[in-house]
């Protein structure tokens, strides 16, 4: 029997896994089954909770797909992570340092009871998306379903194309999310986000993710977005992402900076289930 927590970020919806107090050994096709909104508990990611690999870390953070495939990063989940560590009391810390397998990420409570997490450094160079190109572009070009599309592409610990649109509500955001998540110039596959910017300081977002298809908020697609719109000198430093889900914050200072991202994180219900 495990016990877990259903929490969500802006409709971006997690199971969560106390994997300290628990032992946990979970197969993929396990997880799919707990993923299935049907006959299991339904969610976008599964995120376990587990003991520190550095000297330095309160806590190391494991993201698993609905599909059940591993992944590195997952920005609302961060939130979610900070918000069940203290609801657990787990951790009563203001600031938390977790270990990921992209590096280590720090989460802050703020006082109005939203939390920033720190995300890292974007990483622009085609090997570290990992992408598939001969030199770092602000744009690339790629032929998709007979489609040209014009993308930019940077990693937040994941690997992220945004692909800007005049109108988020009828992009086809499922047909082309899934070909260019896939396309053979993504070797590890990609997040694919959709952006209409409204002005320099507020976008509107919707996120192909992979292996969980269109979810209602992406924290580290938001990023990417509002990273790549200001590499592209369409964006100012501080950015709005309208979500189907809610709203989150983006700051980005430019090159060699951390970005951050500030957003809520709810907790719905818990539960126990027997796999």
């Amino acid at each position: 029997m495990i016990i877990f927590t259903k929490m969500h970020g802006l409709g971006n919806d997690f199971v969560v896994i106390d994997a300290i107090n628990q032992h946990i050994t979970l197969t993929p096709e396990q997880i799919r089954f707990m993923s299935d909104r049907h006959f299991g508990i339904g969610f976008d990611q599964l995120l376990l909770v587990e003991k520190p690999v550095s000297k330095n870390a309160d806590f190391k953070y494991r993201i698993f797909n609905a599909d059940g495939g591993e992944v590195a990063q997952c920005g609302n989940g961060a939130r979610c992570f900070a918000r069940f560590v203290r609801d657990k009391k787990l951790s009563g810390k203001d600031e938390i340092r977790v270990d990921t397998d992209s590096g280590q990420l720090l989460l802050d409570f703020n006082e109005n009871n939203l939390i920033t997490v720190n995300m890292g450094i974007p990483r622009h160079g085609p090997a570290e998306i990992p992408l598939l190109a001969e030199r770092e572009s602000p744009a690339y070009k790629v032929i998709v379903n007979g489609i040209e599309l014009s993308f930019g592409a940077v990693s937040i610990g994941n690997p992220h194309a945004v692909i800007q649109v005049n109108d988020v509500n009828t992009a086809p955001v499922a047909e082309l999310g899934q070909a260019l998540e896939n396309h053979a110039v993504f070797p590890e596959r990609a997040n694919i986000g959709f952006m209409q910017i409204i002005d320099s300081s507020h976008i509107k977002l919707r996120v192909y993710e992979r292996g969980a298809a269109e979810t209602l908020a992406c924290g580290s697609g938001a990023c990417a977005a509002a990273v790549i719109g200001i590499e592209q000198n369409l964006l100012d430093h501080e950015v709005c992402v309208q979500l189907p889900g809610g709203e989150l914050e983006i700051t980005w200072p430019g090159r060699g900076e951390p970005v951050l991202m500030t957003g809520p994180a709810i907790s719905v219900f818990e539960g126990t289930i027997n796999l």
